[in-house]
């Protein structure tokens, strides 16, 4: 016969350490992905990417994953020094955040939180309330990612609603240094984590589902053991971001 306090843990404290169990794991399915428009020729831009490389090191706010997209502009590059990370891809996206928060213009160092929210990349706490708030936002979207055999990626998104999203893909690199040899950051060295090397967009959410097998970009530059690949839903227009994982490279051949 069950004694009073099998009874009180069967009632009492199973129930709750099952549902912090449950709080654990939806945490852990719900990334935050945090964008950050830099480059090496901005003065104000190193802090930021400092932030970007704490926020990797550390992996997770308040039980959720973060993944950091660094985007170079290229705006800067006629002012002494010119990026080799940046890209006019980047500067157009950086364009459409901008309309989309109704800015003036666009400006850097600048972050963008799951698409919902924009601040000045270089102040930490800041960034930090807003991952807080980033962290417990649910997201309907749930990504799963894993290689095949031959070295491709497999994405795998199921939604709980049908709602429309874009399928976006980042390759980012970490480890990355530069010694700048001009402008505003003239005679630094400037470290880099999370560094877009490729971002494309893959498809789109048919009835809340997408699945794909695709190449996933490589180079002989780039370091396969710094190499992730990041999949994130987002709403169009440059919208919300709906869902996202990340996958290393390390131990698989992209073909």
């Amino acid at each position: 016969m069950m004694n009073a306090m099998g009874k009180f843990f069967l009632f009492f404290v199973l129930p709750a350490l099952l549902t912090a169990a449950s709080l654990a794991a939806s945490q852990q399915r719900n990334p935050v992905v945090v964008e950050l428009f830099t480059s090496e020729g901005c003065s104000s831009c190193p802090p930021a990417d400092a932030i970007l490389s704490k926020l990797r090191n550390e992996g997770t706010a308040d039980g959720s994953e973060i993944l950091i997209l660094g985007e170079h502009v290229d705006y800067w590059n006629n002012l002494g020094w010119t990026d080799r990370f940046s890209s006019a891809a980047f500067t157009k996206r950086q364009a459409g955040y901008a309309d989309h928060f109704d800015l003036n213009s666009s400006y850097t160092p600048q972050m963008v939180i799951d698409g919902h929210v924009e601040l000045v990349g270089n102040g930490e706490s800041a960034v930090r309330r807003q991952l807080s708030l980033a962290a417990h936002s649910q997201k309907p979207a749930q990504v799963s990612l894993s290689w095949d055999a031959t070295g491709k990626l497999q994405v795998n998104i199921d939604s709980t609603n049908e709602t429309n999203g874009k399928v976006l893909l980042a390759i980012t690199e970490d480890g990355l240094s530069t010694r700048v040899g001009g402008g505003e950051n003239g005679g630094r060295v400037l470290n880099h984590s999370g560094v877009v090397r490729d971002l494309r967009e893959i498809g789109s959410l048919k009835q809340g589902k997408f699945s794909e097998t695709l190449k996933a970009a490589s180079s002989p530059d780039w370091k396969q053991e710094n190499l992730r690949a990041i999949v994130f839903v987002q709403k169009p227009g440059h919208g919300d971001v709906l869902g996202a994982a990340s996958l290393g490279y390390s131990g698989t051949v992209p073909k």
